[in-house]
């Protein structure tokens, strides 16, 4: 078989063309010594090479070299086969000149993904992965997902994952699906397995933002509460005292649910034990009230107290569900005060329009 010789001053200018590290490399490459192992490829290219810049960048290549050095007749060489030409070219220009150019990447980034894998070469792998990654389309990600999982790029194998996900109904009518389904089933029951597992996870997910949404909204109440018991608000305020705040506060939506619910609860003849649903939700938030509540000796709250003593005396059922309740509300409320200080800025620059 006959081979077309290529030099390293043609790969060079594969990667450089006219820019200006174009001189720097044409510099580098007359300072090396004459190439002492040849590239064969499969389509008939002999490329020159370097064997101690092949073995510093390669394991793999460096035992390959060794093992000819032992049988050396005339010349060393090594043959990259089963991939186009050209990727060969790239790939060894990666190794002298640690570039790749985008077209490159555009061509022959599945090809330079096999061989960096290959000849153990891991920062051009992480840069096929990555390029790889940007390039992905609803027909060719079955394709690249296949690779990744046989090259062991992890980051790469996710990215398709998540594609595949969010776009199954479209990338299941392609014909790599089509093919993946008739060769490769145990990657169907993975994809088919990630796809039942993400899908968990973003109703875990939402399921905890409603639960985080309900805490927050209870911490809030229990602000309210306070605040309505101990300065009052609008409508509704200490027994002793008439309302400090004549207009709405910062909360005021919260608030003055609270209030109507308060004075529903003040004149409502069923009360709990008659099954008013309103007054229940009254009593719940005053038991939930009382057990966050540090400063029940003092507290204006109605009832705090004797909840307070009422909780130590007696251990109901659902006890453990209480307690595990009070702990996230507590949480919401010590999270919702790190946010105060902004609160009260925009509580002042109100104060301030009005006033204008």
């Amino acid at each position: 078989m006959g081979f077309k010789a290529i030099s390293l001053a043609d790969i060079s200018d594969q990667l450089s063309g006219d820019s200006p590290i174009a001189s720097n490399i044409s510099q580098s490459i007359k300072k090396l010594p004459e190439p002492d192992v040849f590239i064969h490829t499969s389509g008939g290219l002999r490329i020159p090479a370097h064997s101690g810049i092949l073995v510093s960048v390669s394991p793999v290549l460096e035992k390959m070299i060794d093992r000819s050095e032992k049988y050396r007749s005339s010349e060393i060489f090594i043959q990259i086969l089963g991939v186009p030409c050209d990727s060969v070219t790239a790939f060894l220009g990666f190794l002298y000149f640690s570039r790749c150019t985008d077209e490159q990447m555009e061509k022959y980034g599945i090809h330079l993904l096999t061989l960096s894998h290959v000849y153990l070469v891991p920062q051009l792998k992480q840069r096929c992965a990555k390029g790889l990654g940007e390039r992905l389309t609803i027909e060719n990600v079955v394709d690249v997902l296949q690779l990744a999982r046989l090259c062991d790029a992890p980051d790469l194998y996710l990215k398709c994952m998540k594609l595949i996900s969010n776009h199954f109904k479209a990338i299941e009518k392609t014909e790599g699906w089509e093919f993946l389904q008739e060769n490769d089933p145990w990657l169907e029951l993975e994809i088919l397995h990630f796809m039942d597992e993400t899908e968990l996870r973003k109703k875990r997910t939402r399921r905890h933002r409603q639960e985080q949404s309900l805490y927050m909204q209870l911490s809030e109440a229990m602000e309210c509460l306070e605040h309505i018991c101990t300065e009052g608000c609008t409508d509704v305020g200490p027994y002793d005292m008439e309302p400090t705040k004549k207009g709405p506060c910062s909360k005021f939506s919260t608030c003055q649910g609270l209030q109507l619910l308060i004075r529903h609860f003040a004149m409502c003849k069923r009360k709990v034990n008659g099954g008013c649903s309103r007054c229940k939700r009254m009593w719940q938030l005053l038991r939930l009230h009382s057990s966050i509540c540090e400063q029940s000796d003092s507290c204006k709250v109605p009832l705090c107290r004797q909840f307070k003593l009422r909780m130590h005396q007696a251990k109901t059922k659902d006890d453990q569900r209480w307690k595990l309740l009070v702990r996230k509300v507590a949480s919401a409320k010590a999270m919702s005060s790190l946010s105060m200080p902004k609160r009260k800025r925009e509580e002042e620059v109100r104060g301030e329009i009005d006033r204008i």
